[in-house]
C-alpha cells in the first residue's frame, strides 16, 4: 500500500488521486536521494494499475494479480537495472517486447532503475517509444541524478520528487518495525538512527537490523557502538592541537592512529566532518538538528567551537578538503595528512589566504587574548569587584550632614569608574563576526549597530555606536540577551554590556541642552535660568 511509503505524502496522495480518477500517465519519473522509497513506490504503482479490486487507489493485495506480483509469477511487470543494461541493444529489445500485449495483467509495466546510467544511444532508443507509447505500456523511471537525463526524456514524463525523510517520521517507522520484531527501541535511539541515515529509510532499516543483532533492547549506547560513534576522542585531540598550535602532539596522534591501521583518507574525512560541526555551531542559532551526534558529544563540540575563532575552523576545513583531493590523486595519504596538520598548527608555514587571515586576526587581537587568559595584574592596577567597579570606588557610608558632599563624591566616583574602564579597554577584533551572528537572532538590531566598534574591559564589552537607536534597542531585555548570546558564541565568555566614551544607554539627552551647548561653542550668548 502507498501508506507503507514513509514521509512522501506529496507523491503518494497525488498517485492515489490519479488512480481513483482513472488518469494514468504512460510515463512516470521518480527522482530523489537514495533510500527514500522510489523503487518501493514504483512497485506499488505497478501493482495498483493492474489490481482487479483496488481500494481507494491502493492495491487490494488479495487478488491473483497482487499475489502474482508478490511471488514474481506475473511476467508483465519488468524491473530493469540501467546500470548493467545501459546499452542501445538492451533498450531496442525492450521496445520489441513492449509491442506485445500483456499476458495476464492489464498493463505491461517497465520499472527502469538508475535510468541516468543509460548511454546516449540508449536514451535515443527509449525516446522513440516514449514519443509513441503503446496503450498497454507504462514506464516508471527512477533516478538519483535527474540532471543527467536529457530534456527530451524529462518533458515526456510525469515527474515526482522524493524528499529526504524527516527524522521524526523515520523514528516512528523504526519503532513500529522494532515492535513487529518483538524488540524494544528507545525514542532517542530511534531519532539517532534516523539522523545517521540522513533521510534514507533504507539506510535506517539497515542500521536498525545491525542493532537488533547486538541487543533486543536498543538504546542510544547500542546505536553509538553499532554505528562507530564511540572512540572519536582523537578528533577532539587533533582539533585541540590546532587550537594550541602543538604540531608535535598532532603528529603523535597521527602516528598512534596509523599504527592502529586507521586509514588516513577516512581520518581526513572524519576531521572535515568534525570541523563542519564546529562551523555549524559557530554560525547558526541552533545547530542540534543538523549535527548527528549524541547529546554528550554535542556538548563537547559546543565547548570546543566556542573556544576557537571561525577563521581557524574555516582554514581547517579548506586544508582538509585540499589534502583529501591530493590523497585521491595518488599522493601518500599519511604524508598528506601530516603536512595538512602541520600547516594548521603553524599558519606561518601556509601561504593560503585562510592562513593569512588567521595570522592577521591573531596580531589584531593579541592584546585582547592575553587579557582573556588571566595575565597578572600590574602593581598599580586597581582590583575590580564582580560588577566591574574598582573595590576602592565602592559606595561607602557617609554621615547625613554631608549629603551634598556625598552626592558630588558619588558623581566623581562614577565618572572615575567609567574612565578607568575605558582606559583599560582593548578593541574587540571579532566584533564584525559578532554582528554577523547577531543577524541570526535579530536582523534589526544588527543593522542598527552598522559602523559600530566594541572594546573589552574586564567583564564588560563597551560598545561605541554612531547613533542612539542602537542603545535604545539594547534597553530591551530580549535584545540585550541576543547581543550577549552572539558575543558568547564568538568569544566563549559571557560579558556585561555598556556604552563607550561616556554614552548613557539608560538616559536620553535633552535636546534643549544640546542646542545650548552648540550655541555656546559658536560664541552665541545663552541666557540660563
Amino acid at each position: 500500500m502507498f501508506a507503507d511509503v514513509v514521509g512522501q505524502l506529496q507523491v503518494t496522495v497525488t498517485l492515489k488521486n490519479e488512480l481513483m480518477a482513472g488518469r494514468i500517465a504512460h510515463a512516470y519519473l521518480f527522482t530523489g536521494s537514495r533510500g527514500t522509497g522510489k523503487t518501493t513506490c514504483a512497485k506499488i504503482l505497478a501493482k495498483a494499475v493492474n489490481c482487479l479490486h483496488p481500494v481507494n487507489g491502493d492495491p487490494c493485495g488479495e487478488c491473483e494479480i497482487c499475489r502474482g506480483v508478490e511471488s514474481g509469477s506475473v511476467m508483465d511487470i519488468v524491473e530493469i537495472d540501467a546500470a548493467s543494461n545501459n546499452g542501445v541493444d538492451n533498450i531496442r529489445s525492450l521496445r520489441e517486447e513492449a509491442n506485445f500485449t500483456p499476458a495476464a495483467a492489464k498493463y505491461r509495466v517497465y520499472i527502469i532503475d538508475e535510468v541516468h546510467m543509460l548511454s546516449a544511444g540508449a536514451f535515443n532508443a527509449l525516446l522513440k517509444i516514449l514519443e509513441e507509447p503503446p496503450v498497454h505500456v507504462i514506464f516508471i523511471l527512477a533516478t538519483t541524478e535527474v540532471h543527467k537525463l536529457p530534456a527530451t526524456i524529462l518533458s515526456r514524463c510525469q515527474r515526482f520528487d522524493f524528499h529526504r525523510i524527516p527524522p521524526e517520521d523515520s523514528a516512528d517507522r523504526l519503532i513500529y518495525v522494532t515492535q513487529q520484531e518483538g524488540a524494544e527501541l528507545d525514542r532517542q535511539a530511534a531519532l539517532l538512527i534516523a539522523r545517521l541515515a540522513d533521510g534514507a529509510m533504507r539506510d535506517a532499516l539497515s542500521l536498525l537490523d545491525q542493532c537488533l543483532g547486538r541487543s533486543k533492547q536498543i538504546t542510544v549506547e547500542v546505536v553509538n557502538e553499532t554505528a562507530g560513534l564511540v572512540g572519536r576522542e582523537h578528533l577532539f585531540e587533533l582539533t585541540d592541537a590546532i587550537k594550541t598550535k602543538d604540531s608535535g602532539r598532532a603528529l603523535e596522534i597521527i602516528d598512534q592512529l596509523h599504527n592502529a591501521s586507521k586509514d588516513m583518507a577516512r581520518l581526513c574525512e572524519e576531521m572535515s566532518s568534525h570541523l563542519r560541526n564546529l562551523m555549524l555551531i559557530k554560525t547558526t542559532k541552533d545547530a542540534r538538528g543538523m549535527i548527528v551526534v549524541s547529546d554528550a558529544e554535542y556538548e563537547s563540540l559546543t565547548k570546543q567551537a566556542l573556544s576557537m575563532p571561525l577563521s581557524a575552523i574555516l582554514h581547517g576545513l579548506d586544508t582538509m578538503q585540499s589534502a583529501l583531493e591530493k590523497m585521491y590523486r595518488g599522493g601518500d595519504r599519511r604524508i598528506e595528512f601530516e603536512m595538512a596538520m602541520i600547516r594548521l598548527c603553524a599558519p606561518e608555514l601556509d601561504t593560503s589566504p585562510e592562513a593569512l587571515i588567521r595570522r592577521i586576526e591573531a596580531l589584531e587581537s593579541g592584546v585582547v587574548r592575553s587579557a582573556r587568559i588571566g595575565l597578572p595584574q600590574k602593581p598599580n592596577e586597581k582590583k575590580a569587584a564582580p560588577n566591574g567597579v574598582p573595590a576602592d570606588l565602592q559606595e561607602k557610608s557617609i554621615p547625613a550632614e554631608k549629603a551634598e558632599e556625598n552626592e558630588k563624591t558619588a558623581s566623581l566616583l562614577l565618572q572615575k569608574s567609567v574612565q578607568e574602564l575605558q582606559e583599560n579597554a582593548q578593541p574587540l577584533a571579532e566584533w564584525p563576526e559578532v554582528l554577523q551572528i547577531l543577524k541570526n537572532y535579530s536582523h534589526v538590531t544588527a543593522t542598527a549597530f552598522n559602523g559600530s566598534t566594541a572594546y573589552i574591559s574586564g567583564s564588560y564589552v563597551l560598545i561605541d555606536a554612531p547613533n542612539e537607536i542602537a542603545f535604545r534597542l539594547l534597553r530591551e531585555q530580549t535584545q540585550r540577551d541576543h547581543m550577549r548570546r552572539a558575543i558568547q558564541q564568538v568569544t566563549g565568555k559571557v560579558y556585561n554590556l555598556g556604552p563607550y566614551k561616556g554614552r548613557k544607554a539608560e538616559k536620553t539627552t535633552d535636546p534643549l541642552a544640546e542646542l545650548a551647548g552648540l550655541a555656546e561653542s559658536e560664541g552665541i550668548p545663552v541666557i540660563k535660568k
